[in-house]
């Protein structure tokens, strides 16, 4: 697609629409639509992103000379249009357009590109087998516009989210990004503010962020929702009402997950998980990477030469107490299945299925629903969900004789955005993942309430989370500075309101070659010592993400390829494993907290200390629910600086020291210690460590108390893997730590569930002594 002035006419039509006043729609008195277009005509662009609040009670606003009111939120049109936003409340500005050029519009032709069909061939890539063909020319098919909205950010608040990027940078103010979707870039068009709102831009193409203006690369209309709220969790409960509220995932999700590129049978399989469970190591999952096909690319049927009995193998799995996720691609090549897609038309161009059609979608789960779900498969790993990368195949050449490297970021941007508008169309190059993540979650509901979808996928979108969804960063390389950029990546997706994010444990490539991805320092993979403080610094800060996976390619990744029991890196990765299955209690009640609240588990530091402006910026540092977790980003260290946050005391995990916050400390980190601190005021519900997840429902728990305050936390409990949970049937109870009179009160138990646990042993540890009792769902006050 290539930016061109249609006529002057055109554009003197443009610079004068630029004056036009914005369409200003109040969904609820702090939840603002804004829309405006070139010809005054606002049009929905399509997104499917947004599938709730259409419009707010007239009766919620109030229109004055060019201001409307409501409780909560005015809103000021000024000159040009331009709006401010401000709290009715405080009277204090929120947010403002740039007064003398708040919006822009620019025609943009949309070309479609025609290929030689008899030049079509099949070539080996990074990222998998492509289809090549040669170009025979470009049809213009259409005009879309390019929008730029200009906002006058206030220099010393934090902005964040965006998505998932391999810019290195956690505060977003003042900073470009050129948001697109490729391997290794996630675009999540939402911005959240520490000034108490936040911004969803509602287009599918994509963007550039800079200078305080967001320019949509191709749209119908510039669209987008102001939302003002109390904290960031208020902010996502108003974006999820918007965009809808993300599932429940099972809990042996949130357990430990066996994966590498790749295990190449059914026994590999099994004799994996096998050998987990001979030496007792807890285990929930292990993943099939691609290759398992007969022929051609992407097929979605397992070779029976390897994979001789697809159910007996889950089944198998499924006897040792583990569950098994599969790779399935989008893009089918070469083989039946293409063909089959072809002839009904379900195809788009580059060989991707067309995810746009619910038609088409629905025929991707029959293939899906034949080979695996109907074999007792359990869960997905939707590969590919950009689904082309633009600079994966041929090394691009260099310009004025620089390389192409890995920080050529605008370079990138425009290599992937316009293969995806080739293949999509410009206005929704940015949307593929969104919608073949409805078409796996939708349909796999329509066939059953037993059990939960589960979907691991390498890209993503606003709303996105609606379709549980868990999206890892792609295919890293092993290298600190890699690792070190990862952090922020993380936290900025999940500041968009989508909480589930993972990363590959050891970093996918180890090796280096001349392409500018494959920059890992570390060949020689499980025989270097080096690589194997690498991964066990990685598995550390993984522990404390919402899913804990190893993954990659070069070298293998079990447990055991990285010593002996007894030996440094083993035992420094098995007291993580055993740490995860322990905190199991907690992570899964922050889970469905994250379902019935407002919640996000991993959160940056700006969620809870917005005040604090040391934190605005730290990149390495962020809260686990009321865990602060530090991860080691560096080679052969024995301790890291540590900042705790003010406005609370903090209380080191491993040695149960307490710190005042607001200052930097020497934290100790030696090769199986992450430096990992508690806020005071807080519960921490754990457990026995189990080999399996649901091994650990209605057992024993033991409720850790870091005083300081008062403070409550919920803990919640399920049967783990059916939509059960959507009828009321789960159980709660309410735990309330009285600071000053040392008192714990057990709530009483609400709620119930086919099979739970009549009784239980809790024991309440505090620094001030333990205490056990037996709970039988009755309330409980503990004196310590």
């Amino acid at each position: 697609m290539k930016r061109f002035y249609l006529y002057m006419a055109a554009v003197l039509c443009c610079g004068a629409a630029s004056a036009q006043k914005p369409d200003v729609t109040f969904l609820s008195p702090t939840m603002v639509r804004v829309q405006w277009s070139v010809d005054g005509k606002d049009q929905d662009n399509a997104t499917g992103v947004c599938i709730g609040k259409k419009k707010a009670d007239n009766a919620c606003v109030v229109v004055t000379d060019n201001k409307l009111h409501s409780s909560e939120l005015s809103v000021e049109i000024g000159s040009h249009g331009a709006l401010t936003f401000i709290d009715a409340k405080t009277g204090k500005q929120l947010l403002a357009e740039k007064s003398d050029s708040p919006r822009y519009a620019e025609p943009v032709v949309q070309e479609r590109i025609v290929y030689d069909e008899s030049t079509a061939r099949m070539e080996e890539t990074a990222n998998g087998k492509v289809t090549v063909k040669d170009i025979v020319r470009r049809d213009t098919v259409g005009h879309s516009t390019l929008y730029r909205n200009s906002f006058a950010f206030d220099k010393e608040e934090g902005l964040y989210g965006l998505g998932a990027h391999m810019e290195d940078y956690m505060n977003l103010n003042g900073k470009t990004l050129y948001l697109t979707q490729h391997n290794m870039k996630v675009t999540v068009p939402v911005l959240m503010s520490t000034k108490g709102y936040g911004l969803l831009f509602d287009a599918g193409c994509a963007m550039k962020f800079e200078d305080g203006t967001i320019e949509y690369e191709a749209a119908k209309t510039l669209d987008y929702y102001f939302i003002k709220g109390d904290s960031w969790d208020d902010i996502i409960g108003q974006y999820r009402e918007l965009t809808g509220n993300l599932p429940l995932l099972p809990r042996y999700a949130f357990g430990y997950i066996q994966s590498k590129e790749r295990y190449v049978s059914s026994d590999d399989l099994m004799n994996t998980v096998r050998e987990y469970r001979n030496r007792h190591i807890p285990l929930d999952m292990i993943v099939q990477d691609w290759n398992y096909w007969p022929e051609g690319w992407g097929y979605l049927k397992m070779n029976r030469k390897y994979y001789p009995d697809p159910k007996a193998l889950a089944d198998s799995i499924h006897a040792m107490n583990a569950r098994l996720m599969v790779s399935i691609w989008p893009n089918p090549q070469y083989c039946p299945e293409e063909r089959d897609f072809r002839e009904k038309g379900f195809m788009l161009e580059h060989s991707v299925y067309d995810v746009f059609n619910p038609d088409a979608r629905k025929y991707y789960w029959k293939y899906v629903n034949d080979e695996f779900f109907c074999n007792s498969f359990d869960a997905w790993w939707c590969d590919s969900s950009e689904p082309l990368d633009g600079d994966w195949n041929k090394m691009p050449l260099p310009i004025n004789g620089k390389p192409y490297a890995w920080d050529d970021h605008e370079r990138r941007w425009h290599l992937n955005k316009d293969i995806l508008a080739d293949c999509m169309g410009a206005e929704r190059g940015c949307l593929y993942s969104l919608y073949h993540s409805q078409g796996i979650y939708e349909n796999q509901r329509l066939a059953t309430d037993r059990k939960r979808v589960l979907n691991l996928t390498r890209s993503g979108f606003a709303g996105q989370q609606r379709y549980a969804t868990v999206v890892w960063n792609g295919d890293t390389h092993a290298s600190w500075q890699s690792f070190k950029q990862q952090i922020p990546a993380g936290l900025n997706y999940m500041a968009t309101g989508c909480p589930y994010w993972t990363v590959d444990v050891g970093s996918f490539f180890t090796g280096k070659d001349q392409r500018w991805f494959r920059q890992g320092e570390f060949p020689e993979g499980v025989k270097d010592d080096k690589y194997k403080e690498y991964y066990t610094r990685m598995f550390q800060w993984a522990t404390f993400l919402p899913m804990l996976r190893s993954h990659g390619t070069d070298t293998p990744r079990e447990i055991w390829q990285f010593g002996t029991p007894g030996t440094k890196y083993y035992d420094a990765i098995l007291k993580m494993i055993n740490l995860r299955y322990e905190l199991l209690p907690y992570i899964y009640s922050m889970a469905a907290r994250q379902t019935f609240g407002n919640y996000t588990m991993a959160r940056m530091l700006a969620f809870d200390f917005a005040s604090d402006k040391n934190v605005l910026d730290l990149k390495d540092e962020y809260m686990f629910g009321d865990m602060l977790v530090c991860p080691v980003t560096d080679a052969n260290a024995t301790s890291r600086k540590v900042y705790l946050p003010s406005g609370a005391e903090w209380t080191d995990y491993w040695t149960g020291n307490r710190f005042e916050g607001g200052k930097w400390i020497d934290a100790a980190a030696e090769t199986d210690r992450l430096p990992l601190f508690v806020r005071g005021g807080s519960i921490i519900v754990k457990t026995a460590v189990a080999e399996y997840a649901d091994a650990q429902i209605g057992k024993p728990l033991t409720v850790c108390v870091y005083p300081g305050r008062d403070a409550e936390f919920v803990f919640y409990e399920d049967s783990g893997d059916s939509y059960d949970y959507e009828k009321g049937e789960y159980l709660t109870i309410r735990l309330s730590w009285d600071n000053k009179h040392r008192r714990l009160t057990i709530g009483e138990q609400d709620g119930s569930f086919a099979g739970m646990a009549k009784e239980r042993t809790i024991t309440v540890k505090t620094p001030y002594g333990e205490k056990e009792v037996c709970y039988k769902g009755k309330k409980k006050s503990i004196k310590i």
